[in-house]
């Protein structure tokens, strides 16, 4: 169900803002959309969610209601501070948005254009299940506005999507992505690597499937193993093996090779599209750290450098706003530091890259000996700008903690 809050300071009931918050009216606002239902729960996952026997009384058939009564909320609240401004990027994710009806999705992101409204040519994604995609469901989805669809293939080979409790056949992945091809959205495949049991020549063999399906964008992430999952119980008890980062090592190198080989290149650690018109617009929004919403259960928020989060369980989430309270549990405003290092942690992710001068001037020192030791791109680095080279990806955080300590 999700891993814990963080701390911070109890947000107000009203979900008002605080008076000396500059907001700027012209910089980019995305939303995010969260869908907290599952059929059932993968092994790796921490994320907040939640199967049928965990809902204790939240109804998953009123929870586009109770969602559109969060956008309303939003829009009072952020009127009192600024020009509302359009939607630039919406993101459906969770959790299985797919498992609601297409209906309910389409209400909830005409509430966001009624409420905010949307820039012209807005970046509509929906993430998906393979098995939970149909050609009626991406038809009603694609008419609704949605632009794109985030498909969760994880891996082609059935002993390692058994080892992460996905439920859906490798076959059913190519019938997702030629649905959303004839409804006309672009298409996105997420693949996971370093499964227990996943051999190299098992990632070789996703990677080409993957590779046949022609996507616009492919996201490859090393598999993690988060605290209080069923997985990380596993591997306590030694019934599993942990990840080998070597072997994560060689998988990534694998990737860059065929990905880049198939079209596709790298603009975020891990992330390659076919071209920058198909990059993920709303997740390069979180790397350059600009203004979101994110409204459901668990959502998180940031606008103008204030970061609030909101109560977990769908449950207490209905009975919050139901009740004309915001749902937000805490809120925190980081200090100038703590955003030096935040922005220094994630825009050196980009292929963009990071500006030097955005490192502390006592840190700067350290560039000469990265580009030595091949972490940083020598040429981009003279020009001003930090990106990291193929070795420097692999040992990104390194990069990071040389940037920073």
């Amino acid at each position: 169900m999700g891993a814990a809050l963080p701390l911070g300071d109890p947000a107000p009931r009203d979900g008002m803002l605080p008076k000396d918050l500059v907001i700027d009216a012209d910089a980019a606002f995305g939303v995010y959309l969260h869908v907290p239902f599952c059929r059932v729960r993968c092994g790796y996952c921490d994320f907040n969610t939640y199967t049928a026997s965990e809902l204790r009384g939240a109804r998953q058939d009123t929870y586009a209601d109770t969602l559109l009564g969060e956008i309303e909320h939003a829009g009072r609240v952020l009127a009192v501070r600024a020009p509302l401004r359009p939607a630039a990027t919406v993101f459906f994710g969770g959790g299985t948005p797919t498992l609601l009806p297409a209906g309910d999705l389409s209400r909830m992101l005409s509430g966001v254009r009624d409420t905010f409204g949307m820039t012209p040519g807005a970046e509509v994604t929906v993430e998906a299940n393979p098995d939970t995609v149909t050609p009626r469901v991406v038809a009603e989805l694609a008419d609704a506005g949605v632009t794109r669809m985030s498909i969760g293939m994880q891996s082609a080979v059935p002993h390692v999507l058994a080892a992460l409790d996905r439920t859906h056949r490798p076959e059913n992945v190519e019938t997702a992505v030629r649905a959303a091809r004839s409804a006309g959205l672009k298409v996105s495949v997420d693949l996971i690597y370093g499964a227990p049991g996943e051999r190299l020549e098992d990632w070789e063999r996703s990677l080409g499937a993957a590779v046949a399906l022609e996507p616009d964008h492919v996201s490859a992430y090393a598999l993690i193993i988060e605290e209080g999952t069923k997985l990380a119980r596993q591997i306590r008890r030694g019934e599993v093996p942990a990840p080998d980062d070597d072997l994560q090592a060689d998988m990534y190198e694998m990737a860059e090779s065929m990905l880049t080989a198939a079209g596709l290149g790298w603009y975020e650690v891990s992330n390659w599209a076919r071209t920058d018109a198909d990059r993920s617009l709303h997740n390069l929004a979180y790397w350059r750290g600009t203004d979101w919403w994110g409204f459901g259960p668990g959502a998180h928020s940031h606008v103008a450098g204030l970061r609030w989060w909101n109560v977990k369980h769908p449950a207490a989430y209905a009975a919050r706003l139901a009740a004309g309270d915001s749902p937000a549990a805490g809120r925190e405003r980081p200090d100038a530091a703590s955003r030096a290092l935040e922005k220094v942690l994630l825009r050196s992710r980009i292929r963009e890259g990071l500006p030097i001068l955005e490192v502390s001037e006592d840190r700067r020192g350290a560039v000469p000996a990265l580009i030595a030791d091949g972490l940083i791109d020598g040429a981009r680095a003279i020009s001003g700008v930090i990106v990291l080279t193929m070795r420097g990806r692999l040992l990104a955080d390194a990069v990071v903690r040389a940037l920073t300590d």
